[in-house]
């Protein structure tokens, strides 16, 4: 048999190896690299692969740990953490449905933007889901609101944290197809190619992430006007009243300002991410140091929480690192660019085919796992059939964040579930998320069909 069609086959059997490891439960680094490692012998053996391409996997590392870039995640994941452990978020979140609760519909009016607000503080799907769960979803019960509506407007906020920077997620993508983006221009013979950034994806991402938010208030909205006892006005005292314009100032204003600072500095080209990301730890801080909520408790939860998920993350990254080396020396990279290449309907059909596996991704595997898995191998295709590398990077967000709310296997419905109170049922939760998930299917045609949804803004302020 000829030896290239023997390492496709292998290539094709380990990314299936791997999946299946993954649904048994193992972790997800170590099934990566392990899986890759067995292929890889397997390839040995059979002459397809050569075992000192595993010399540049040291080079790979020091480079990923070393690359400045990447050192707004821990920065940005510990901001986060500080404004959840203090309770500034909470604060925030009753705050703003005291400012909307009186209106009909304003508590969800509030969730959603809370839910945009906290995207942009924390960045992290799961904490923003659950924070809102245990806030927000038993002031919801109480005011009267339906449960479906409760829950999906919930659910779809708190995964705004995927697609509205600063998400850990574009910061990953955005590196990743930065050096993917290069090496495809430079093999078309264009030796100064345009730079890709993560400031660049940052930017790309502000008009869809706003798009979505849109669509939730024209959906409450909706609701509001033709099914208005699922979204009732709340009661609010005389005291709260009064005391609200005090809340505002003291609960609203402060993380505003931080979030605005943090942003605008990035899209404003005044500060790298890196630099913003550890403006925004430091606010962090100081904002619950004079709230008196910031001790020594608070440090170590956070530090604690950040080395965490910072160590998750990268550990994956080097996992994929060893599947990606196995994979491309066998002939898999070939592989999937015939595949693609040849697909009707040329560079769209094929984005549409890799929007799709990642969709169904999505359902068993974490974002992470998705991105350092499958960027490497489709995206120097797609961005060698002239798919823009920011359409690219915030259509991936979209639809992962999509897949997140999707029924029955999204991630922030099971988020919700375990935090949610007894009377609410799984059924109702699942419900409650079709119709944003009909939403999210209408923000990426609207992507699909329209590109400088994505574009136009990068281009605006860096070009």
């Amino acid at each position: 048999m000829d030896l290239v069609l023997i390492g496709e086959i292998l290539a094709v059997l380990m990314f299936v190896g791997v999946i299946g490891t993954l649904l048994l439960g193992f972790p997800v680094a170590f099934s990566l690299a392990g899986t890759s490692l067995v292929f890889a012998l397997v390839g040995w053996l059979l002459d397809v692969f050569d075992p000192s391409n595993f010399g540049a996997l040291a080079s790979r590392y020091v480079g990923s740990m070393t690359n400045e870039v990447l050192v707004a995640v821990p920065l940005f994941i510990f901001m986060g953490t500080v404004l959840e452990r203090s309770n500034i978020a909470e604060e925030l979140l009753t705050t703003m449905g005291r400012v909307f609760g009186t209106l009909r519909g304003g508590l969800a009016f509030s969730v959603i933007a809370v839910g945009a607000l906290l995207a942009a503080s924390t960045g992290v799907v799961g904490a923003t889901v659950v924070t809102m769960g245990l806030i927000s979803l038993p002031a919801m019960l109480r005011a009267g609101y339906d449960p479906k509506l409760a829950c999906g407007v919930i659910c779809a906020s708190g995964t705004l944290g995927q697609i509205i920077p600063p998400s850990t997620v574009l910061i990953f993508m955005g590196d990743m197809l930065a050096g993917i983006n290069a090496q495809v221009q430079m093999a078309k013979g264009n030796f100064a190619p345009t730079p890709v950034s993560v400031g660049d994806l940052f930017a790309g991402a502000m008009i869809p992430g706003l798009l979505l938010v849109g669509l939730y208030f024209l959906y409450t909205l909706w609701k509001t006007i033709f099914d208005p006892k699922s979204c009732p006005a709340m009661v609010v005292t005389d005291a709260e009243r009064a005391a609200l314009g005090r809340d505002v100032l003291t609960a609203l204003l402060p993380p505003l300002l931080l979030i605005v600072t943090v942003l605008g500095s990035i899209l404003g080209g005044i500060a790298t991410p890196t630099e913003s990301a550890s403006v925004g730890a430091v606010g962090a801080v100081i904002l619950a140091a004079v709230k008196r909520r910031f001790n020594l408790k608070t440090l170590r939860e956070a530090t604690l929480n950040t080395a965490t998920v910072t160590s998750m993350v990268f550990v994956i990254l080097l996992g994929a690192a060893v599947f990606s080396i196995v994979f491309r020396m066998m002939g898999g990279d070939n592989l999937v660019h015939s595949i693609l290449s040849d697909l009707p309907g040329g560079a769209m059909g094929a984005l549409i085919i890799v929007m799709f596996v990642m969709f169904l991704l999505g359902f068993i595997l974490d974002t992470f796992e998705i991105i350092f898995i499958v960027i490497p191998i489709t995206a120097p295709v797609l961005l060698n059939l002239g798919v823009d590398p920011l359409w690219l990077g915030v259509l991936v967000g979209v639809n992962l964040q999509t897949s997140f709310l999707t029924p029955p296997f999204g991630f922030s419905l099971f988020y919700l579930r375990g935090v949610a109170p007894a009377e609410v049922t799984t059924g109702q939760i699942y419900r409650g998320v079709v119709p944003i998930v009909a939403l999210q299917v209408i923000a990426i045609a609207l992507l699909l069909s329209f590109p400088a949804l994505a574009t136009w803004l990068p281009r605006m302020l860096y070009r």
